[in-house]
């Protein structure tokens, strides 16, 4: 079976075939692993997609430049047997973000300086997002404004993809999309966008595109951002009600060459997933679950090797993740309210998973390399897999190899997202 490309998907969704392509919003080597694994296995695009703040021409959060980015996924992709053909790069909510407190013309330099690195690094689907305001401006821009930027990127990617005589990128245009990791509050419901909003994004973004002279740049947007209503917050999932975003499907109606882009559709499960790939939200990104069930595993490990090791502790990657976070709090202090009993809880089990940002520190890849190897080649007994991973019982009774469960973990989530993107596959 070929793989599904980006560039496939609207003329699948006018055929009425329910087709999607998964992006994995992360940077995590074991989930990246996962990922390529599961395409190998599936011979199935590999859409992986890094942050503006995640990874930049400055280094991002994570340390890593667009460049170092690709070669840590193309190096994963050799060890796994993933045939690079297979891989797209994404770039997600690029834009001025990171820079957001400089005055607009510092922040859009920066910006346009990390669009070329993102280009030159061979990544070819580009989200942009040149919608928060900057120092002076209002936190949120018109659509007007919000395109006049975007475009001022388009041109500084094209150029940098025409001179280095690489394929011009396909483009995501929309910011209407969930607060990034996830909402911080309990939540009831979640309103679609508008019919019209959604409307009045493609029409000023395709004027103004034309207006600058960028051309062929309805063939090369693919998608739009949109809020589908879905969304998860600390505790809590809001699953997609086809229904309630009826109105919003007309739009790809009148623009047959483009499909949705679904941002935080983390814990929906295959049926609201299903659903949503067959009404046209045909790229489903999703990042916190990855991580979270990863979380989930590792901390089994730690109960299973605190049973079954005497000399091993009492859970000390637990205790090495919360001391992490109790001396930076930067990361979860904004987003994780109520008393100090409720914090810690959701500090470690979140669904918004704000722990994630954790795994580099040093502290906390040292106590994972004691876990893996303190677990490596031991025999766990059944009812004490039973107790701490059910999923995993299959690999009790037997010499134990604590990656493989690990990535088998976040394996069985994709497996959900390919279900929902390829319906008769499965």
């Amino acid at each position: 079976m070929t793989a599904v490309q980006l560039t496939d998907l609207a003329g699948f969704h006018r055929m009425g075939q329910a087709r999607g392509i998964t992006s994995v919003c992360s940077a995590h080597p074991i989930v990246l692993r996962a990922a390529l694994r599961h395409g190998r296995k599936y011979g199935s695009t590999v859409l992986i997609e890094a942050t503006c703040n995640q990874v930049n021409h400055a280094g991002g959060y994570t340390g890593m430049t667009p460049s170092d980015f690709a070669d840590l996924v193309h190096e994963l992709a050799d060890e796994e047997g993933c045939p690079r053909e297979l891989i797209v790069l994404g770039g997600d909510h690029l834009g001025p973000n990171p820079w957001r407190h400089l005055p607009v013309a510092a922040a859009m330099e920066q910006a346009s300086d990390m669009i070329a690195a993102y280009i030159s690094a061979g990544f070819r689907k580009i989200h942009l997002d040149t919608s928060m305001g900057c120092a002076g401006e209002a936190a949120a821009l018109d659509d007007e404004t919000t395109a006049l930027r975007a475009a001022q990127l388009v041109a500084r990617a094209e150029q940098t993809a025409e001179h280095l005589d690489f394929p011009l990128p396909l483009y995501i245009i929309g910011t209407e999309v969930p607060p990034p990791g996830g909402a911080d509050h309990a939540l009831e419901t979640i309103t679609p966008t508008k019919s019209d909003a959604a409307r009045k994004t493609i029409e000023v973004h395709n004027r103004i595109f034309t207006e600058h002279g960028l051309l062929g740049m309805e063939a090369r947007v693919i998608g739009l951002v949109v809020q589908p209503g879905v969304e998860f917050g600390n505790q809590n999932v809001i699953p997609y009600e086809a229904s309630r975003a009826r109105d919003l499907l007309s739009v790809l109606e009148a623009h047959d060459g483009l499909v949705f882009e679904a941002h935080s559709t983390d814990y929906q499960g295959t049926g609201p997933l299903s659903e949503m790939v067959r009404d046209g939200f045909a790229i489903l990104k999703v990042g916190p679950e990855l991580t979270f069930v990863l979380r989930e595993a590792l901390y089994a490990l730690d109960l299973i090797a605190s049973d079954i090791l005497p000399d091993y502790g009492n859970r000390p990657l637990y205790r090495a993740m919360e001391d992490l976070m109790e001396t930076q709090k930067e990361n979860w202090t904004r987003h994780y309210p109520g008393t100090a009993a409720e914090q810690r809880v959701m500090r470690h089990y979140s669904l918004s998973d704000r722990i994630r940002y954790y795994w580099t520190e040093k502290k906390a890849q040292e106590a994972v390399a004691n876990l893996l190897a303190a677990l490596d080649g031991r025999t766990v007994p059944l009812p004490l897999m039973w107790q701490h991973m059910p999923r995993a019982a299959h690999a009790a009774g037997r010499p134990l190899d604590p990656e493989a469960l690990l990535i088998q973990r976040v394996c069985d989530t994709l497996a959900a997202y390919h279900a929902a993107c390829t319906p008769n596959e499965v």
